[in-house]
């Protein structure tokens, strides 16, 4: 826990955070960081269910039912953000397969020659077969 003069308060998970803040680092520059991570797009940033997570310092009077209403919503939260976090990282992960396969492509046919068996046919021929091969895998995945 580390006290500013003007009292404001920080707490700390670990050690090593407590370190970095000491040495005055940037946490949106750390790549370990929460703070980094949503910077740069890596994990959810906007959801509506970080609404629940806030804190309400309002006393209410205990209830059973209340208490047990209460405990139940926060587990049906908690499974609504991790589905769309996961739906979040396999989007963000769909856009490089499709850069990855587009390099492949573009690959096979700088380096056609190098795939060619002798008597395989002419270059173009060889060459239009790898491509629709390449995309009849992509069209397979995207239907999968």
């Amino acid at each position: 826990m580390e006290v500013e003069g003007e009292g404001k308060i920080f707490r700390f998970c670990k050690s090593k955070c407590h370190r970095n803040f000491k040495k005055k680092r940037n946490p949106r520059k750390m790549r370990w960081t929460k703070a980094f991570r949503k910077a740069s797009g890596k994990e959810l940033t906007v959801d509506n269910s970080f609404e629940f997570e806030k804190r309400r310092n309002e006393p209410v009077k205990y209830q059973r039912e209340l208490w047990n209403k209460t405990v139940d919503a926060m587990k049906r939260v908690e499974e609504i953000k991790q589905k769309r976090q996961a739906r979040f990282i396999m989007n963000r992960l769909k856009k490089s397969k499709e850069l990855q396969k587009a390099e492949d492509i573009k690959e096979v046919k700088q380096n056609i020659h190098l795939l060619r068996a002798p008597h395989a046919g002419t270059p173009k021929q060889l060459e239009d077969k790898m491509v629709q091969r390449l995309q009849e895998d992509v069209a397979m995945e995207e239907d999968s």
